[in-house]
This record gives structure tokens, C-alpha cells and sequence, in this order.
């Protein structure tokens, strides 16, 4: 939600060319547990803390005009945590989903779910369903959520994709390139995000989206989830129109920003 009353939020949006956003920003939510732990607080406070980011991250995003967001919010690992706070996290996403879907589709946004969902719990399964569902039509920012995803579980899915197909058509038809790979990611159809956020500054990218990100700017902040913000989110995007990309050459790049023709 931009606030013009906001003076950080006023000056960092001058600074931005709305323009030449990126047209996906993927964010490594990190955090919630040092958040809470800071304030002597339970971990599960820090989670409920973090949808509170979340929820403004989402909204000044899609009223920015960003084309896709995606968010890790649970990965292959995360089920090693203890059962009570698994379970915490569950019901969490499902109270997030009936209390912000009416929001999310009055703002004409499209959600989507990526990650081995059918090993999800049924009941968050069953909500999640109907939230794609509802949502499907609407033409505004896709909003990706990364449950229970592995970058590497996506390559094995996408690889195992591809051999079943081969293995229909009766032989293998001519060679497997970057292409074919891209059509069977769980992000197939969206763009590679063109900026990569995480939060808590931590320097790894923690087997998330490894295949999409191999040209992403890196913008990493030592600012917990729960306290990332609009303003936070307006940093990042200035950090990355300040600097040229320059996917893999060797020359002079441009500025970051939408893809050009012919690039």
C-alpha cells in the first residue's frame, strides 16, 4: 500500500522510474523466527507478523504494476521443523487465504501456487484449489506462492516431465534444450524474475527458483520479513534501476529494467 503521506516512501518514489520496473520480483522471506526471538516473543508470533509484511509487500507491488510476484513461503525442508509449528504455519495459510482472497480479487489479481502442492495437507490443498480457481480470470499481477518448493525438486519434476513425454511419443525426438526445460518448471509461462530479494541478510539463495534466477539481480537486506515493508520494497527496486545488466557479456550493459526488443 504506497502512502503519499509517507516522507521515505514520497522520496524513494521519486527516485523510481515507473518505467522500468521489473517485471518479476522474487523474495526469499527470511526472518520471522530472529524477529520474534528478538522481542522474546514465541516463533509463531514472528509468522504472523510476517503476513503482515506480506500482505503490504502484495498490495504496493500490484499497485506499482509489477507484473509477477513470487513468494517463498514454504520449502521441501521447512517439514523438518517441529510438527507444532508445521501445523501452525498451515493454518496460518489458511486463515491468510479466507481473511485476504476477497482483497486480492478485487484488486484483480491472479494467484498461483507453485511447488509439489499435492503433498500439501487436503484441507489447504482444497482452499488453495478454490482460490486459483477464483482467481484465474483476473488479468492484474500474478502473485506466485512457493509452498512446500525445492529449486531442485523442480528440475527432478520438470526432467521427469520431459522423460514421460519422450517415453509416450514411443522415442526420443530430437535433443532437450533450455527451452523445452523452461515450458516444464513449475513457472512455466511467466517471465525469469529480473530481481531477487532476500530478506535478513543472509547470502545464499536457498534451492529457490536455482534454474530462474541465473540472470536475476541479487538485493539482499539485513531487514527481518516482519519489518520489510513498502518502503523496504521501494529501496530494492531503486538499488535495482541503479545498476547494468548485463547477462553474461562482457561489454557495456543497461540500466535494469523491462526487457528490450532484440535482448
Amino acid at each position: 500500500m504506497l502512502n503519499p503521506s509517507n516522507r521515505a516512501e514520497t522520496h524513494l518514489l521519486e527516485r523510481l522510474d515507473l518505467a522500468r520496473l521489473p517485471r518479476h520480483v522474487a523474495i526469499i522471506m527470511d526472518g520471522n523466527g530472529r524477529w520474534a526471538g528478538r522481542r522474546h516473543l514465541p516463533r509463531v508470533a514472528g509468522h504472523r507478523a510476517g503476513v503482515r509484511a506480506a500482505r503490504q509487500v502484495i498490495e504496493s507491488s500490484a499497485r506499482l504494476g509489477i507484473e509477477a510476484l513470487t513468494l517463498y513461503a514454504f520449502s521441501v525442508e521447512n517439514w523438518r521443523r517441529p510438527q507444532t509449528e508445521v501445523d501452525f504455519l498451515m493454518r496460518l495459510l489458511r486463515e491468510y487465504l479466507r481473511k485476504e482472497l476477497p482483497v486480492i480479487h478485487k484488486n484483480n489479481i491472479r494467484l498461483l501456487v507453485i511447488g509439489r502442492s499435492g503433498q500439501l495437507p487436503v484441507p489447504v490443498r482444497e482452499e488453495l484449489d478454490e482460490a486459483m480457481k477464483l482467481t484465474e480470470a483476473n488479468t492484474g499481477m500474478k502473485l506466485v506462492v512457493a509452498l512446500n518448493y525445492g529449486g531442485r525438486a523442480e528440475l527432478v519434476d520438470a526432467f521427469n516431465s520431459i522423460l514421460g513425454e519422450l517415453g509416450r511419443d514411443g522415442q526420443a525426438r530430437g535433443r532437450v534444450e533450455e527451452e523445452s526445460i523452461s515450458n516444464h518448471l513449475y513457472t512455466a509461462g511467466l517471465p525469469d524474475p529480473d530481481l531477487l530479494v532476500r530478506t535478513s541478510g543472509e547470502m545464499r539463495v536457498s534451492n529457490f527458483l536455482l534454474w530462474q534466477i541465473a540472470y536475476a539481480e541479487i538485493y539482499v537486506t539485513e531487514t527481518l520479513w516482519p519489518d520489510f515493508n513498502t518502503a523496504s520494497l521501494l529501496e530494492a527496486l531503486v538499488e535495482y534501476q541503479g545498476r547494468e545488466r548485463r547477462y553474461g557479456g562482457l561489454g557495456p550493459g543497461r540500466r535494469a529494467g523491462k526487457p528490450q526488443p532484440g535482448l
